[in-house]
């Protein structure tokens, strides 16, 4: 069998499970690397966590090359080119070649963008900036707090809602909760808009049972820092205290470099095998354009969400079928559009969405109450995946999959 180098563009979720799952389909003579720009990795479902002091950075950390199996090469580097016709990549005067090629760089935040976010705004998008927010809500007494969606698309769909109850908790164990008014402006219809009326409005519900106003169709057009003002199209401009924002997110510019961007600057790929146009590449996870069924407005098909959960999935099946591929056997993998998302509800509770995105005429997914058990699943997850590999590791994965499936959601890690 002649040797095959696969190289994975992106050390995060994505690019971690395919890099495992690669290494444990294939022997040894096969080549697995990851290229990534930090050495470490920290775990974005953790970063509300982090916001509202209940983790601390360190805890929700790891170096990448701990949470890899033995024998995946890891490179810390700028990748620099992606060259498909000669099939190599360059990395800060370094080529390397490859046989296959797995895109997995995720989304880049730009809030320079919008004119006066950067300056004015706080975010719980990164490690660095979920922990100043939590150190500036620690001294945030009373007022106006804005939570603001930037722009369309954005990663982790119900992460602004579930930080707008979180913050809600946070000031309630505080004693401040009736001296903060909490808002959430978004350009959406409505929550979470492409998982369906019904889960909107009940996600709609939770937010009003905290006290919560939701704002939807804002589109945010420059933020005002001295006079701490919110301008959106068409609407009366907003004033506020303390501003944490999801910032604009656009596509790598090396993608686009590549010519492997659409217009939108993402990577149009096959849905159910995550393949480009280009032979023996890949892109996955919020890299990707996955189109889904249904559209949000007449002119604006729906697309599937960026989350970590179809990064896993889709990584999985990437792997599966490039091993097959170079093993002589059948690459029959698909994708199938299954995704679930623990939305933390505050006080150690949490909902469950899960449904299948492929469906049709449009996504079927459903919220299966709100609890401490979802709650407990998000944590065992969290500590599943940032645990080193060894036994630990494997029961935790066990007890992961077994809590899912005694609640009839079949999920494998």
């Amino acid at each position: 069998m002649i040797k095959k180098r696969i190289i994975i563009l992106g050390g995060g979720i994505g690019g971690q499970a395919a890099a495992n799952r690669l290494r444990g389909l294939l022997d040894g003579q096969h080549e697995i690397t990851i290229i990534d720009r930090n050495e470490s990795f920290a775990f974005p479902p953790s970063f509300l966590w982090l916001m509202t002091g209940d983790r601390r950075p360190e805890e929700i950390t790891r170096k990448t090359n701990q949470l890899v199996r033995p024998g995946i090469e890891v490179i810390q580097a700028e990748v620099r080119r992606i060259d498909l016709a000669g099939h190599f990549v360059e990395i800060e005067g370094r080529r390397l070649d490859y046989d296959y090629l797995i895109i997995a760089l995720g989304a880049d935040l730009a809030p320079e963008i919008i004119p006066g976010m950067a300056e004015a705004a706080h975010t719980f998008y990164t490690i660095e900036g979920a922990k100043r927010l939590h150190d500036t809500l620690k001294g945030f007494r009373d007022g106006t707090l804005a939570i603001v969606v930037g722009a369309l698309p954005y990663k982790c769909p119900g992460a602004p809602h579930e930080a707008s109850m979180l913050f809600a908790d946070f000031f309630r164990k505080s004693g401040l909760r009736d001296k903060v008014d909490i808002h959430l402006f978004t350009p959406e219809p409505q929550p979470l808009p492409v998982a369906g009326p019904k889960l909107g409005g009940e996600v709609r519900q939770m937010l009003e049972a905290k006290g919560i106003h939701l704002h939807p169709l804002h589109k945010l057009m420059s933020v005002n820092p001295q006079a701490r003002e919110l301008i959106f199209e068409g609407k009366e401009k907003v004033g506020y205290d303390l501003l944490a924002a999801i910032p604009p997110h656009r596509g790598p510019n090396i993608i686009r470099e590549a010519g492997l961007a659409n217009e939108a600057g993402w990577i149009p790929v096959d849905r159910a095998t995550l393949a480009t146009r280009n032979e023996n590449v890949y892109a996955i996870g919020d890299v990707a354009a996955v189109p889904i069924p249904g559209r949000w407005k007449p002119d604006a098909p729906l697309m599937l969400p960026k989350a970590g959960v179809f990064a896993h999935t889709q990584a999985e099946v990437v792997a599966h079928n490039i091993a097959a591929e170079i093993m002589g056997s059948a690459a029959n993998a698909k994708f199938q559009g299954m995704g679930y998302c623990m939305l933390e509800a505050g006080d150690g509770r949490a909902g469950l969405a899960f449904g299948n995105f492929f469906a049709e005429p449009s996504p079927e997914i459903q919220l299966k109450g709100t609890g401490k058990t979802w709650h407990l699943g998000k944590v065992l997850f969290e500590q599943w995946w940032l645990a080193p590999f060894g036994p630990r590791r494997e029961a935790l994965r066990l007890a992961f999959e077994l809590g899912a499936r005694l609640f009839g959601i079949p999920v494998e890690l």
